[in-house]
């Protein structure tokens, strides 16, 4: 995009009610995965006051303990005191699991996908995680939260949390951060004497605390700040708002920088392939960028439930492309085997990994498979090859 523009991007902490959500779900897919690598698992969470609902579709050999997992999850987080509004010792924990359904599974039993739908990738070259800005640093402030809450820097804060960064661009390059949103759950402790908000030393201490070691000479003297702008932010958690799986799927991706498929990630195994094939998307894209094929890539999938072989395969380099399109696209089904069992095969998807990616974006991290680059020698040189 020609001239000045704004991108914006948010992001959620590890307290946040739907996050809790996902790393349950998660939590779960990965017990059943530690004992069970077949296992087949489409696990949701709902959350609220004092109450937790398990529910969905789980076919294993194993036995997971679902209370057990559910209280570790939430005392991990910080749910462990009244004064968050949850305590994970204290509340309730509804467990309504059933089995897959078996019209499902003899489609999937024979390797074809467990669903129909679209998988989007996305890569582009402005951050070494080839990764767009807005969402890397949304993703880096949350962390940097959730990391002075642990360690008694900020003891005020409470697990609940989230960010929004605005960066400022020309001609498609990044320049500035020009806005950020901080909305951190507190005690009662940096409120000022009228009890309605913070004083403005915990505001200026969250600033230099949290925001300016993550986002440095990104911002200036016109970068503007955002913190808790109601006035204060006591009481967050399930406490303020209902969670549940799969509901913040711009946040786990690329931070609405570019489409999504629509399907969400946290509690499914990896014969879903709204999971494991946008992985796959990822990884094609990422690679087709590292390969230095295209600045920008887009890439999307399509499926139908019982069928291995996508139905359809796109890219969009946005012009940025060194080949065609439609040259790229038959590399890729040429250099990348896009059948579920090839695609769990390739990223090695049947393992207790996920909880992991259930905070702080599913892309973007390299300690994950589909974050490498171990395609792009060979799309580089197969790129030569047609010119």
């Amino acid at each position: 995009m020609k001239g000045k523009y704004y991108l914006t991007s948010e992001s959620v902490g590890n307290g946040h009610p739907d996050k809790v959500c996902d790393q349950i779900s998660d939590a779960i897919l990965d017990a059943v995965l530690r004992d069970d690598p077949q296992g087949r698992v489409a696990c949701e969470t709902f959350i609220t006051t004092g109450l937790v609902i398990v529910g969905g579709e789980i076919t294993t050999k194993t036995y997971i303990n679902v209370q057990k997992i559910v209280r570790r999850v939430l005392t991990d987080i910080g749910y462990t005191d009244h004064k968050y509004g949850f305590n994970a010792a204290t509340c309730g924990v509804l467990n309504a699991i059933v089995g897959q359904s078996p019209d499902i599974a003899q489609g999937v039993d024979t390797g074809g996908a467990g669903d129909q739908g679209i998988m989007i990738g996305y890569a582009c070259d402005e951050t070494p995680e080839l990764m767009p800005l807005p969402i890397v640093l949304a993703h880096k402030l949350v962390q940097r939260i959730e990391e002075v809450r642990k360690n008694g820097t900020l003891k005020y804060l409470g697990p609940d949390c989230k960010s929004q960064v605005t960066v400022e661009y020309e001609d498609g390059t990044p320049k500035r951060v020009d806005a950020v949103v901080l909305a951190c759950q507190h005690t009662e402790e940096i409120l000022d004497k009228t009890g309605k908000k913070i004083t403005d030393e915990a505001r200026n201490e969250i600033i230099k605390t949290i925001a300016t070691p993550i986002l440095g000479k990104l911002t200036d003297s016109q970068t503007k700040y955002y913190v808790n702008e109601t006035g204060k932010f006591v009481v967050g958690g399930p406490q303020s708002d209902t969670g549940m799986t799969g509901r913040k799927i711009i946040v786990d991706t690329y931070g609405g920088v570019v489409s999504h498929g629509g399907g969400a990630f946290s509690g499914k195994d990896p014969t879903k392939v709204d999971r494991s094939a946008t992985y796959m998307a990822r990884y094609v894209a990422k690679n087709i960028v590292a390969a230095k094929l295209a600045k920008k890539c887009w890439v999307q999938f399509s499926y139908v439930i019982g069928r291995a072989d996508p139905v359809s395969v796109m890219t969009d380099t946005f012009g940025t492309g060194k080949i065609s399109e439609q040259d790229l696209v038959d590399l890729v089904r040429k250099n990348f085997d896009l059948t579920p069992r090839g695609i769990i095969r390739d990223l090695d998807l049947q393992k207790p990994i996920y909880q992991k990616t259930a905070v702080y974006g599913h892309f973007g991290r390299e300690e994950f498979s589909w974050e490498k680059t171990s395609k792009a020698a060979v799309l580089e040189k197969a790129a030569l090859a047609l010119r």
